[in-house]
């Protein structure tokens, strides 16, 4: 159960101990419980969701999206925002955006990333509660944390130390792609709604590997979190929009 802890305590705010230090080996397996993880934040947001449907949506959507945020940590926001600010201020430069996004201050590019990302979360969170999708707040945490699964198992992570080197050198390869065939599959229980989600992510999540292999040559912690952030986004908006236009 090590791995799992791993995960927890990595991408959570739960007050999770390890009792000793982690492998590579369980470093790696802990990527495997990524989407399990994103599937328990779902499930709370989900039940705060219901315990809140007597209140206005506007207030609602305020206190669940504070809460997404709580939860991880903004961990994921972080690497948002040195992602953004590393893309604009490398200049296409691959040495200076490795660089850039090394440095733990966030310039104004970086800032209004958090500002888009989150209004457009908030956003799409509102008419989701409007619409009383409540148990569509499963779908978008595992489906952001797919990002990590995939772009571990495709990307080379660029840097050779840190926690990340690991996961990606040791991730089961053949259990990663089962979970994530599954899961892809296990987003069918929400109808076309779910498959629209899994295609802009999945369209998404290969934009954003292009890109990052042209810009860095792989992927990073920074753009990894980044990555969870938008697929969060655009599942959310893909699944919202969709309510609109195909169950109108």
């Amino acid at each position: 159960m090590m791995p799992f802890w791993i995960a927890l305590q990595f991408l959570t705010t739960f007050p999770v101990q390890l009792k000793a230090m982690p492998s590579k080996q369980q470093n790696g397996q802990s990527v495997l419980f990524y989407p399990l993880i994103g599937f328990i934040i779902g499930a709370i947001l989900c039940a705060v969701a219901l315990l809140l449907q007597v209140i206005p949506a506007i207030l609602s959507a305020s206190l669940i999206l504070v809460l997404w945020i709580w939860l991880t940590g903004g961990l994921h926001l972080d690497g948002l925002a040195d992602t953004a600010d590393a893309w604009v201020g490398g200049f296409g430069d691959a040495e200076r955006t490795l660089k850039i996004m090394k440095d733990p201050a966030c310039g104004p590019i970086g800032v209004l990333s958090l500002i888009i990302i989150c209004l457009l979360k908030w956003s799409a969170l509102y008419l989701l509660i409007q619409k009383q999708l409540y148990s569509a707040l499963l779908l978008f945490p595992v489906l952001g944390r797919l990002a990590p699964m995939f772009l571990f198992l495709s990307t080379d992570y660029v840097r050779e130390k840190g926690l990340g080197s690991s996961m990606a050198s040791y991730i089961p390869k053949k259990l990663a792609i089962t979970i994530m065939v599954l899961l892809v599959l296990s987003s069918l229980y929400f109808s076309v709604l779910g498959l629209v989600a899994v295609l802009v992510t999945a369209f998404s999540l290969l934009y954003l590997r292009r890109k990052f292999k042209q810009r860095i040559g792989g992927i990073t912690g920074d753009t990894v979190g980044a990555s969870i952030e938008i697929c969060e986004c655009v599942s959310l908006l893909a699944f919202v929009l969709g309510s609109y236009y195909l169950l109108a």
